[in-house]
């Protein structure tokens, strides 16, 4: 038991809550945001399919209109919320440096942060322009 780390019991070393014992907020978030893009994305689904052969105007008019806009922007949210927390989850498992992880997990934050604003933008853009 002479390594550093070993002297937690066998049940500590299980749970792997480590000091911050965020793991199980985490694992609930990461659930709740796959359930509710079940809905999103079939209702998303739905909207692409009825506007198969649709030209450009007639898509921007509709995703311009409030609720497919509202549905799209709740999809946006949720799918980068969940983006997030996943990639999150995979850096801190396989990336074993602080400070490269911490840099990964910023990096990955402001990604998710940046391309999930430029889409809702895009979708405001749509509803300002069918207004």
């Amino acid at each position: 038991m002479g390594s550093k780390g070993n002297y937690r019991s066998p049940l500590a070393r299980v749970r792997g809550l480590g000091a911050a014992k965020s793991g199980v907020e985490h694992w609930w978030l990461q659930r709740a945001s796959a359930i509710a893009l079940l809905p999103l994305v079939v209702v998303f689904t739905a909207f692409a399919i009825s506007l198969t052969g649709a030209s450009h105007a007639e898509v921007a008019a509709f995703l311009g209109r409030p609720l497919p806009a509202g549905i799209t922007i709740l999809l946006v949210i949720a799918a980068f919320w969940h983006l997030k927390l996943g990639g999150q989850v995979i850096i801190e498992d396989y990336v074993s440096h602080e400070g490269v992880k911490l840099a990964c997990v910023l990096a990955l934050t402001f990604a998710t942060v940046a391309v999930g604003l430029a889409c809702i933008l895009a979708v405001l853009r749509l509803v300002v322009a069918g207004a």
